[in-house]
């Protein structure tokens, strides 16, 4: 019989994941200390089943590879060259004050010289999947305050390069360091990304518009996994680029094909399942033995990754033009080390600076503070909103600040729409001419961009799968419009939302006729079904084409809709009122036309544009900033991008039209 140990190793691991993660979501807790903690219950210290760490920590690389070539799918080396400033000197400045802390407190436990530079430089480096996890779920990481901390972590990596280029060198006492070898690898490195940013950006989007064109999702999707692996691995081996780095300059390369967004898509699903494995394989490291026999010289060193690094990163951005969020932002996002302190702490110990005690603490400092960053992210608007009590601090710290608050403090009231894709846009459009206040949330960053830019509230994150929601102040908003066009997201987020706000008003959109009925037991208050919507527009405009009256195929169209939405059947009374239509009279309808700017009705009263003695169409309505006027008086003014309701024949309410300016554009209702 073949051997399974590695199918074993996956299905366990990702079971265990997913049941830790639900547990710990349960109490409160992210879901990140879940992973970790089935980590070290199957891990080798601890008694049960035992993974195999070696496997499991080979899928986790993927995570990483298949993460951070996600992030440079969204990524832009024009936003690294806007925070240049910050990124290179901030690094550069907080690297060497940690370096510093860690060697003055490796020094009073009596540490080799040697060992306590491994450790100052293991503690320099944050983890990037760490913080970009805890930023996707904190709608942090495509704000400008998340750019800055992307380029900190960005600038890390390559620091990480050279300073594994160097540590070799120092194992020999005395040695003299060797420059020419550090030189070459520099500018292999360097090689690498001018191959990547002049021959790879024309060549890799290329050839996946060639592969999409054989419109086989299958080829498309290998395609993308051969890109991505294929530019690490040979980073890696060529170049000696780290795995996360060439997958991220891979990915940033790929952003300039029009097909990065379908990219980003397909390559999901592969990169939530081993980035979960790579938090289990960090658990797998810990020995919770050493951690309770060693338990004061971890939390001390804890102490100093997680309060240290937050107060020492904060103190670095200060000096830059930047918020004070940003000093925040970025001080949350560093106090953890993580992937490339385990490998500079490796490093270490295979050229004997470090024992493996001293090793362990490490793991377990790191361990510890992955659990807590989440927490720490936590502590941003807290933190933010203790600081704005002391006006003269803040008025210091927050210097560089614009006027604009916080999304979370400044929207009150509005329409939060999840997607902002063709439904969305429009949603957003007709309230924007309404003057009604509306905060979107959507996964692609250039769409966030580009309202960002217009002065609109955006969150950047996945409402079904994150804690994005918790931001976009449900409890203080008049409604939730959810327009993803996934039935499976669309039913988490509602999910989620009912239990933020219970009495919040949720309009969703439903895939399917069988996702109606579960959209509404989750708590949806409407539930719009394209297809059958799809199907009504066509019988509306085939009936009103016939000459059926609109109010007649108005009633008959909301029938469907109850009967279908409620029932999911073809019921009888459809076919009643579709039989008392037929048999009805035509009757005039209400028709909405639209005042545009520069019209001569502008400052005009009712009374004096006598519509209704020049043409015989009535004003019986005026729709004005979202309210409706009923019965308007004679002395009512008209004022600009007006809607007028007129009750009349075609040929009447087309008379009082061509009144209006040769500009405007006439808007039927309904």
């Amino acid at each position: 019989m073949h051997s399974i140990g590695l199918l074993e190793n996956i299905a366990i691991a990702l079971s265990a994941a997913f049941f830790g993660g639900l547990i710990i979501q349960r109490i409160g807790l992210p879901t990140i200390v879940g992973y970790l903690l089935v980590g070290v219950a199957i891990g080798p210290f601890t008694p049960g089943y035992i993974g195999d760490g070696a496997s499991i920590s080979e899928l986790a690389e993927l995570g990483i590879v298949f993460l951070m070539f996600g992030v440079g799918l969204h990524f832009s080396f024009a936003d690294l060259w806007k925070v240049r400033d910050i990124a290179i000197v901030g690094t550069l400045g907080q690297m060497l004050t940690m370096l510093a802390l860690g060697y003055g407190i490796s020094r009073l436990w009596g540490w080799p010289s040697m060992a306590g530079l491994v450790l100052g430089l293991s503690l320099s480096i944050a983890s990037t999947i760490v913080m970009l996890r805890g930023f996707m779920d904190h709608g942090l990481l495509k704000t400008p305050h998340g750019q800055v901390a992307l380029g900190w972590r960005v600038m890390e990596d390559l620091a990480t390069v050279l300073i594994l280029l160097i540590m070799p060198n120092l194992a020999s006492s005395g040695a003299a360091i060797d420059w020419r070898a550090i030189a070459i690898a520099l500018s292999a490195a360097l090689g690498f990304m001018v191959i990547m940013l002049y021959a790879g950006k024309r060549f890799i989007p290329w050839l996946l518009l060639r592969v999409a064109h054989t419109r086989s999702r299958e080829l498309f999707i290998l395609a993308i996994l051969a890109s991505s692996l294929g530019i690490a691995i040979g980073a890696s081996e060529l170049f000696g680029v780290s795995l996360a780095l060439g997958a991220f300059v891979a990915g940033a390369v790929i952003n300039e094909s029009p097909l990065s967004h379908r990219i980003s898509s397909d390559l999901l699903p592969f990169r939530d399942a081993f980035s979960v494995l790579f938090f289990v394989s960090v658990g797998m490291l810990l020995d919770p033995r050493y951690l309770m026999n060693n338990l004061q010289p971890v939390l001390l060193l804890t102490c100093l990754i997680v309060f240290g690094k937050f107060i020492v990163s904060g103190l670095w951005v200060l000096p830059f033009p930047r918020p004070a969020r940003t000093a925040l932002v970025v001080a949350a996002g560093s106090c953890q080390i993580g992937e490339f302190s385990f490998v500079i702490g490796q490093t270490g110990l295979n050229l004997g600076f470090l024992d493996k005690d001293q090793y362990s603490l490490i793991l377990a400092g790191a361990m510890l503070s992955i659990v807590v960053n989440p927490l720490m992210l936590k502590t941003i608007a807290p933190l933010e909103r203790g600081l704005r009590m002391v006006k003269p601090l803040w008025r210091w710290l927050d210097r560089y600040a614009s006027s604009s608050q916080p999304v979370e403090e400044s929207v009150a009231g509005h329409v939060v729409v999840v997607g902002y894709g063709r439904v969305g846009s429009h949603i957003v459009n007709v309230l924007g001419e309404l003057h009604i206040p509306y905060l979107v949330i959507d996964t692609r960053i250039e769409r966030i961009e580009r309202l960002s830019k217009k002065g609109v509230p955006t969150l950047l994150g996945d409402a079904a799968n994150s804690e994005i929601l918790s931001h976009a102040g449900l409890s203080r908003a008049r409604l939730l419009v959810v327009t993803l066009p996934e039935e499976a997201a669309t039913e988490l987020t509602v999910a989620a939302a009912r239990d933020f706000a219970p009495d919040l008003p949720i309009i969703a959109r439903a895939a399917t006729r069988s996702g109606v009925k579960r959209l509404s037991n989750l708590g949806a208050k409407m539930v719009i079904h394209p297809e059958l919507e799809g199907g009504l527009q066509v019988l509306r405009h085939t009936l009103l084409h016939l000459g059926f009256p609109l109010h007649e195929v108005r009633q008959y169209a909301d029938t469907v809709r109850r009967e279908h939405y409620n029932t999911l059947v073809t019921s009888k009374g459809e076919h009643a009122l579709l039989a008392e239509m037929l048999d009805a009279d035509k009757l005039m309808d209400i028709a909405w036309r639209k005042i545009p700017p520069g019209s001569t009705l502008i400052g005009q009263t009712l009374g004096e544009a006598a519509l209704r003695g020049r043409t015989g169409a009535t004003v019986v309505a005026i729709m004005r900033n979202g309210s409706l006027m009923l019965n308007p008086t004679t002395d009512t003014i008209f004022e600009a991008r007006d809607r007028l309701g007129m009750l009349g024949t075609e040929e009447q309410v087309a008379a009082a039209t061509s009144l209006f300016p040769e500009a405007a554009v006439s808007e039927a209702a309904g």
